[in-house]
């Protein structure tokens, strides 16, 4: 089939590539160039720049202006197929291709509607998430379901570890979608349950509240693993007032009558105990601010880190 592709995330790349194995790319539709990094360097989406390798055409968009509209409607397209776009796309494109065009979102819907699906899910805690494949149509994300299958999520997974399943199994629901459409045996079932909804999170989003459950943070650190990461402030010894995150830690358990953020335990060789609203998190790896990434150990001695001092 003849696909135009909407994506602009890094993961979108991995998608396109492997429709490009299996179908025709009659267009890339993706959102402009930006600056990244502390140098403002500008960097075009890994799908555009697939696309000009493989020489697909492309559209940049930073809004979705009647020229631009214009530009797309003139694609002789069967499919479009949306993967981390980033943009609302109207009804004018959505409704375009011969079979219209559908989403792949990493949650089962109506839960977790929104930006950060994977985020919210772990910090929820929750234990299963999934891949849907719906149409796109007005609102956000309440277009019909053509196909979903659920995705067990370990304790221990982090938004890096639970993309890579997801992406693994969003490929597998690209595809079957991808065929449904073709054979055009299928019926798109309506979302019924009630929704939930996640934000677009920012960077302060990953202070740590120690008065929070032990739990609650970890689920935080797994979360937030990619971006921003969890992190604090150093109240005592010779980095006081610079800032730290945690890059790997776990939930310890410990009744110490003892304000949130005291460290109550150093453990040789594995890192600091720091208390929490419930229970404690033995910080295990951190990044102090301005330095690289560090066994928790090696941070204590070198900041001269002890048994009492204060987190905030």
């Amino acid at each position: 089939m003849k696909i135009i592709f909407f994506g602009t995330a890094d993961i979108s790349k991995f998608f396109l590539e492997n429709i490009d194995n299996k179908h025709e790319i009659v267009s890339v539709v993706t959102m402009c160039d930006k600056p990244v990094g502390r140098n403002n360097k500008i960097k075009a989406p890994a799908v555009k720049e697939y696309a000009i390798e493989k020489n697909i055409p492309y559209i940049q968009v930073d809004k979705f202006s009647e020229d631009v509209i214009s530009e797309i409607k003139k694609i002789d397209a069967d499919v479009g197929v949306a993967v981390s776009f980033g943009k609302i796309i109207p009804p004018e494109v959505f409704n375009h291709p011969k079979k219209r065009c559908f989403n792949i979102h990493f949650s089962l819907l109506p839960k977790y509607r929104g930006a950060s699906p994977v985020q919210q899910a772990l910090l929820d805690g929750a234990e299963k998430t999934g891949v849907t494949a719906f149409f796109i149509e007005k609102g956000l994300d309440t277009g019909d379901i053509i196909l979903s299958q659920e995705q067990d999520i370990d304790y221990k997974d982090t938004s890096e570890t639970l993309f890579n399943k997801l992406n693994l199994l969003g490929i597998e629901i690209m595809n079957k979608t991808l065929n449904i459409l073709e054979s055009g045996n299928f019926t798109a079932v309506k979302q019924v349950e009630e929704p939930s909804f996640c934000k677009i999170f920012k960077k302060e989003d990953g202070k740590i509240d120690w008065n929070r459950p032990a739990v609650d943070i970890y689920n935080m650190y797994r979360g937030f693993y990619i971006w921003p990461k969890v992190f604090c402030t150093i109240s005592d010894g010779r980095l006081a007032g610079k800032t730290m995150k945690i890059i790997d830690c776990s939930v310890e358990q410990s009744d110490i009558n003892v304000p949130a953020g005291t460290v109550v335990d150093i453990k040789k060789g594995a890192g600091l105990v720091i208390k929490c609203g419930q229970n404690a998190l033995l910080v295990k790896r951190v990044q102090p601010e301005s330095k690289a990434q560090m066994p928790a150990y090696d941070f204590v001695n070198g900041a001269g880190i002890k048994k009492g001092f204060l987190f905030s």
